[in-house]
C-alpha cells in the first residue's frame, strides 16, 4: 500500500518528528511511505494513497485521492475533515482519542485552582515585587474545588478525565453528554441531556467545556447561556474554540459577574493580537498546549501503527469516527 503521512501543521510540536517516520518504514518494509510538509505536496501526492495519516485535508484533497481508503488523523477533534463530501464518502476516518485526556485533564484542573484562589493577580505582582496579600484578600472570597459544583459539558475521554480528577478534590461533578440514559461515568454525580444545559448552567461554580466540534456544538456558549451562570463562576473552555462566543464572553467578564475564565482554544488560532482576551487580567489565556505531553507520538504512531495492521489485514480499525456524528 501507499501511505502519505501528511502529519504537518504550524506549530512544530504537531509535525510528526523524522524518527517516527523511519519506526514506520522500517516496520512496515512492505508499504510504500511518502511525506508531506504542506498542503500543496499532500495535493500533489495524495492521488496514488491508499492511506493518509494527518489532520488537514480539504475538498480539493478528497477529489483527487483516487485511491484514498482510510484517513487517520493525529488528533482527537476531526471536525475540520467532517466536510459534506467526505461525510458522504466511503473513506473511513479514525482519530487519536484518549490520547491526552489526563493531560487536558490536569491543565483543567491547575487553571481552576488558579483562578479560584486569585493567582493569576499573584504572579502579576510578583512580576513587579509587591507584597499583595491584603490586595488578594480583598478581591473575590478564594474558593476550594472540594466545595465546588463542577458542571462538565461533553463527557467523551476528557470531560470523563475531568470529572474523576475534580470528584477526587471533592467537587460534585454533573456531565452533559447527547446519550444521558446511559450509566454516570465514574466520578460524575449526574448526567443530562444537551436539553438540561440552561438548568444546570445556574447551579455550577465551575463550568468546563469539553465537547467536539460539531454543526450542533458551535458557540454552545454564548450570551443567553453566559447570562444564566452563576455570579462568580469559572468558564473553562478545552474543547475547540468554535464551542464558545468570545465575543459575547467578553462582554459578560466586562460586567463583573464571573470569577474568569481559562481558555486553551479560541475562536480563530494564533489568537489575534488584538483580541481584548489577552488584557483581562480575569482570563487566563494559553496557546492550545493543554494536550502537550511528552509521550504524544509515540501513542499517536502507536495507534496509528495498530490501525495500519487492521487495516492490512481487513478487521475493524480502533477509534473509528462517526461521520455522521462528528465523533
Amino acid at each position: 500500500m501507499n501511505v502519505l503521512l501528511a502529519t504537518y501543521a504550524p506549530v512544530a510540536a504537531w509535525n510528526i518528528p523524522d524518527a517516527y517516520v523511519e519506526r514506520l518504514r522500517r516496520e512496515f518494509p512492505e508499504h510504500t511511505f511518502v511525506r508531506a510538509h504542506s498542503d500543496a505536496e499532500a495535493l500533489a501526492r495524495i492521488p496514488d494513497a491508499d492511506v493518509a495519516f494527518g489532520a488537514r485535508f480539504t475538498p480539493d484533497h478528497l477529489a483527487a485521492a483516487r485511491r484514498l481508503r482510510w484517513i487517520h488523523s493525529p488528533a482527537a477533534g476531526v471536525g475540520n475533515l467532517l466536510f459534506p463530501e467526505m461525510v458522504s464518502s466511503p473513506v473511513e476516518l479514525t482519530n487519536n482519542r484518549g490520547n491526552s485526556s489526563g493531560t487536558i485533564a490536569e491543565h483543567v484542573i491547575a487553571v481552576t485552582l488558579a483562578l479560584l484562589r486569585g493567582l493569576p493577580l499573584a504572579w502579576r505582582r510578583q512580576t513587579e515585587r509587591v507584597w499583595a496579600q491584603d490586595e488578594i484578600n480583598a478581591g473575590p472570597a478564594m474558593r476550594t474545588l472540594r466545595e465546588s459544583r463542577v458542571l462538565v459539558v461533553g463527557l467523551g475521554s476528557i470531560g470523563g478525565a475531568v470529572a474523576r480528577l475534580a470528584s477526587a478534590f471533592g467537587a460534585q461533578v454533573v456531565g452533559v453528554r447527547r446519550r444521558a440514559d446511559q450509566p454516570a461515568p465514574a466520578g460524575v454525580a449526574a448526567v443530562v441531556a444537551p436539553d438540561g444545559l440552561a438548568t444546570e448552567l445556574p447551579l455550577a461554580d465551575v463550568v468546563v467545556v469539553a465537547a467536539p466540534d460539531t454543526s450542533e456544538t458551535v458557540r454552545l456558549i454564548g450570551s443567553s447561556e453566559l447570562t444564566l451562570m452563576k455570579d462568580d463562576a469559572v468558564l473553562v473552555n478545552v474543547g475547540r474554540g468554535s464551542l464558545i462566543d468570545e465575543t459575547a464572553l467578553v462582554r459578560t467578564l466586562e460586567t463583573g459577574r464571573l470569577r474568569g475564565a481559562a481558555l486553551d482554544v479560541f475562536e480563530h488560532e494564533p489568537l489575534a493580537a488584538a483580541s481584548p482576551l489577552w488584557a483581562r487580567h480575569d482570563v487566563l489565556v494559553t496557546p492550545h498546549v493543554a494536550g502537550f505531553h511528552k509521550d504524544h507520538w509515540d501513542i499517536v504512531v502507536g495507534t496509528f501503527t495498530e490501525n495500519l495492521r487492521r487495516f492490512a489485514a481487513g478487521k475493524p480499525l480502533v477509534n473509528r469516527v462517526d461521520k455522521e456524528a462528528g465523533y
